[in-house]
């Protein structure tokens, strides 16, 4: 399954709980990242601005990302106008450039469209809750 992860989540879960359990199905396999350029930029820009650059848990992140483990990346992605926030487009964009059915974010705005062509975008509780429903 492919989803994009918004960058409050990807930087809450150095922390724990429901944002570390999405990147753990991630390590798992279970679940494919969808990455563009801006979207990777910014997780390292606030990794560093918040004093995470140096942490052992973005070393290994690092590292998945350089071999590609269950990752796909974009370089081109539509030019979208749907949340209020235009810098939270890219994330919808991405989503839509590489065919992921979901953005998992903890941004409230974001959260409140729900849908968009047919990607939902979630909290990390509600993703979570949904992996847990597709189990066989």
């Amino acid at each position: 399954m492919r989803m994009v992860l918004y960058t409050n989540v990807f930087i809450s879960s150095f922390f724990g709980g429901n944002p570390r359990t999405v990147i753990d199905l991630w390590k798992d396999g279970r679940l494919t990242l969808c990455l563009s350029q801006e979207i990777f930029d910014e997780y390292i820009e606030v990794l560093r601005r918040l004093g995470l650059d140096n942490t052992p848990e973005l070393e290994e992140l690092l590292k998945l990302f350089a071999a590609g483990f269950h990752i796909v990346f974009t370089t081109r992605t539509p030019e979208i106008h749907v949340v209020s926030d235009p810098d939270d487009d890219k994330f919808i964009a991405c989503a839509l450039a590489l065919k992921a059915g979901y953005v998992v974010s903890g941004d409230k705005a974001l959260v409140s469209v729900q849908q968009y062509q047919g990607i939902r975008i979630v909290t990390p509780k509600e993703f979570l809750e949904i992996m847990e429903n597709m189990k066989p």
